[in-house]
This record gives C-alpha cells, sequence and structure tokens, in this order.
C-alpha cells in the first residue's frame, strides 16, 4: 500500500478533494471503512473488523447517503473504530445514561425553556397588517457556559474517562465549545488542551481568558477555526493511545459528527416535550443557524420524520453571496471531501479551499455536517442565507424587544425571521434554536454600530 500523508488525506491546510474522484457506484455496502491513500485518493477496502459478528450492532452507520464515511490514514481506522464502539456501548449503558442524565440535570442546567417571545412576537405582526406567527425560542444559551456546546462536551468528556483516557484535545471557533470542554474536562479531572486560530482568539479575547481560568492550555494556531481543526488532528495522531479528539462539530470521519449529533439532540427532544405542554401539538416551522451543524442538527434531528415540521438552516451570507466573503457552504459549495468526511464544501476548481467568512465567528467553516448535506440532497431541511449585516439588527432587535443578547451566529437565525414571518400565516409556531449567549460579541457590535445609535 502506498504511504499516506495526513495533511493530504484530511485535507489539512487549503487542500479538499473534489467529489468526482469518488464515484459512488465503487463502494460497496458491507463496507466498514474507507482509506485514502496518496494524492489520488484511491478507497481501498476492505478494512478488516477486530470485532465479533455479534458485535457488529455496536457500529452505527456511517453514511448519509454519499456523505460522511471515513477518509483517513490506516493509523487512525482503528481508532475510530474503537471510538464508535465506545460510544453506541456507552448509548446502551443505563449507568452511563442516567449518569449523563443528572449532570445535564445538575451542572448543565437542563432542561432549557421554550420562551415564547411576545414582544419580538408582536413586532413582526406589527409590520405585517396584524398577522403573523407566534415565535419561541429555544433557550440554550442559558446552559453552563453559555451555549449548547457544553451538552456535546460533558457527554464525550464522560465517554473519554470511560474509555481510560487522560488528556482531552479540542478544537473551537468562537469559543463557546473550547469553555464547555474545558469546563468538562475540569469537572472531571482531564488534562485539556484547545487549539484555536490566532484570528480567532484576537475577537474572541474573553472566551481565550476563561478557558485558562477553567484550567485549559490554549494553543494559537495561525488562521481560523478550520486551521485549528487541522492542528488538533495533528497532536491527536501523535498520542492516540491516551488522548481524546473532542468534537465540537458536527464534521469529520465518522463517528464523530453522529456523536455530535446524538449528544446535541436533547434540544429536539426536549422542544417536542415543551411544544406539547404549551399548545399540544408541534411546532410548524424551526429554524437554527448552521455553521458546522450542530446546533440545528441538535433542534432538527427529533423532527426528521415529521413531514409537517419545516425545518430551516441559516447560514452566514457574510458580505453577500457574490462578494466571495461569506459561509454559505450549502448556497454555494460543492460535494467533496476535507477533515475526513465527505460533504457540500466551499472549494475551488482545484479543490482549493476558499476561505469562509462571517461577522459570527462560530460560523466560519468551509464545510458542513454530513448529515445536512443529505438533507439538502433529499429536500427534508431548506437553507437559506443572511448577511452579517443583517445578524447585527437582528442581534440589536432581541436586546431590545425581549432583554435578551443572542450570540451573533444566533443571531442569523434570528434575522431569518425578516424573510419568514410575511410567509406563515397567523398563530403558526416557529422555534428557533437561540444556541449560544452574545456576551463574547458585544464589542463587535458595539464596533460595527453607528455612534448616533
Amino acid at each position: 500500500m502506498a504511504c499516506c500523508n495526513v495533511e493530504t488525506i484530511f485535507g489539512l491546510g487549503n487542500i479538499g478533494r473534489k467529489l468526482q474522484v469518488f464515484p459512488s457506484h465503487n463502494y460497496k455496502a458491507s463496507v466498514i471503512s474507507c482509506v485514502a491513500v496518496g494524492p489520488s485518493q484511491i478507497p481501498q477496502v476492505p478494512w478488516k473488523l477486530v470485532f465479533h459478528e455479534k458485535e457488529r450492532s455496536l457500529l452505527s452507520n456511517e453514511k448519509y447517503g454519499i456523505y460522511g464515511g471515513k477518509f483517513v490514514p490506516e493509523t487512525l481506522i482503528s481508532p475510530l473504530t474503537k471510538l464508535d464502539y465506545e460510544f453506541n456501548s456507552a448509548l446502551r449503558d443505563p449507568l452511563f445514561q442516567m449518569e449523563l442524565e443528572v449532570t445535564l440535570r445538575d451542572y448543565v442546567g437542563r432542561e432549557t425553556p421554550l420562551y415564547f417571545a411576545q414582544r419580538l412576537t408582536d413586532y413582526y405582526k406589527s409590520i405585517n397588517r396584524g398577522t403573523g406567527p407566534d415565535i419561541y425560542l429555544k433557550r440554550e444559551d442559558l446552559n453552563h457556559g453559555g451555549a449548547h456546546k457544553i451538552n456535546n462536551a460533558i457527554a464525550q468528556a464522560m465517554l473519554a474517562k470511560r474509555m481510560g483516557c487522560k488528556s482531552v484535545m479540542a478544537a473551537t471557533g468562537a469559543g463557546q465549545h473550547g469553555v464547555a470542554t474545558a469546563a468538562a474536562c475540569a469537572k472531571l479531572s482531564l488534562e485539556c488542551t484547545i487549539f484555536m486560530g490566532s484570528l480567532d482568539m484576537e475577537r474572541q479575547p474573553s472566551n481565550v481568558l476563561l478557558m485558562k481560568h477553567l484550567g485549559a492550555k490554549v494553543k494559537s494556531v495561525n488562521g481560523n477555526f478550520k486551521d485549528a481543526v487541522s492542528e488538533g488532528i495533528r497532536n491527536w495522531v501523535n498520542d492516540l493511545e491516551t488522548s481524546y479528539f473532542l468534537a465540537g462539530a458536527a464534521v469529520g470521519p465518522h463517528p464523530c459528527p453522529t456523536m455530535v449529533r446524538e449528544f446535541q439532540s436533547i434540544i429536539g427532544k426536549e422542544t417536542r416535550k415543551q411544544a406539547m405542554e404549551k399548545w399540544g401539538g408541534k411546532p410548524d416551522v424551526l429554524v437554527a443557524c448552521v455553521g458546522s451543524g450542530s446546533n440545528a442538527l441538535g433542534l432538527f434531528h427529533e423532527f426528521i420524520q415529521d413531514q409537517d415540521v419545516r425545518l430551516i438552516g441559516v447560514e452566514a451570507g457574510g458580505s453577500g453571496l457574490d462578494s466571495g466573503k461569506h459561509s454559505a457552504t450549502m448556497a454555494r459549495g460543492e460535494v467533496g471531501v476535507y477533515h475526513g468526511a465527505m460533504s457540500y464544501l466551499l472549494q475551488d476548481e482545484e479543490g482549493q479551499i476558499i476561505g469562509p467568512h462571517s461577522i459570527g465567528v462560530g460560523l466560519e467553516y468551509p464545510g458542513v455536517s454530513p448529515e445536512l448535506s443529505y438533507l439538502k440532497d433529499i429536500g427534508r431541511a431548506e437553507f437559506s442565507s443572511v448577511t452579517d449585516e443583517q445578524a447585527l439588527e437582528a442581534y440589536k432587535r432581541l436586546c431590545r424587544l425581549e432583554g435578551i443578547f443572542p450570540a451573533l451566529e444566533s443571531s442569523h437565525a434570528l434575522a431569518f425571521l425578516e424573510k419568514l414571518c410575511p410567509t406563515l400565516k397567523d398563530g403558526e409556531k416557529v422555534v428557533v434554536n437561540l444556541s449560544g449567549r452574545g456576551d463574547k460579541d458585544a464589542a463587535a457590535v458595539f464596533n460595527h454600530t453607528p455612534k448616533h445609535e
């Protein structure tokens, strides 16, 4: 077998791989893993499992249509398969589930409220001839740490400890996943190293300080989130025996996207229960911002089989889709491979990564969840985008109408209400995932606000 290079395989740096070199008909249904080697990225199959036949049920499905998979060097196939096995074992372990339930309740602060935004509802009705939907906010900003990220971070940290790992590595963009991981590691007495892009550290200094207060080592990486992920993976490869790479984004090689989605799905499960309690039915529309897709899938997954519930993901339109400065992967991306998985990807004709842009730091990623990619293709989820300016206005609007400061990432979902509300009937129920708190963004909003306001 030809030698493989981690940077080539993962699409680290600025190199992705386009779909046309991965014909879907070459994959066999029985294949668990796919190792891509060398610049040509030729799939080599099959990889022999170390598990008995009866244990195959503890290995989850790694593909969503053509999306997902494990485009990784051979050295990572065994650790990733072991992780898949341990993850599914934990899901079936009543003691682990009970401990997680207690931790989510007593440490994280779940369940989070489904809040009726009366004044925001009235605002949109007032500009639409007195009619419009009722708007509810799923208050993930009230979690410990101020974002939805802790749902997944604490669960994976518990899994890392269960597996006997001594240290945890993670990559973060806006810093919310970094703070959540640092907090979880402090609680569970695990060493913690967070990789963060130098550009993001300048934009989110408060979260850098919080990570350090929580005992984490914060390592600066030249660039932004995608570069931090690459560096985190490199370091994990060097210490596979005792370290754990705690993914916070719903991207990367299997089982990482599935794990993140599963541990975030508590958001949608609570939303279903709370909607039934509040109005005796389901939401009509769910709205969430989309960077990699962790908070969107957390809300959407529970309702995927409910065809009468619309699922709307809102991407970062940056300075406009035609400006070249955006993070709208679903709108302008093509199918390719990056960081070990196939999904939609911002790339040029030669597979070079197009740098993403958004005022919401956590939305700056050139790829997106394999599962969301699949939901787009089958038409189950809709996707739109809003600009930086629209997100800034939505941030200020929620502050002034409801006394709630949303993260700039979440503000993209709120901004979409401008387009959505006029199209809905009076009294329809819209749930927006308020995925994070916006105190980290207060300075950025202030700096973009005209002095006369």
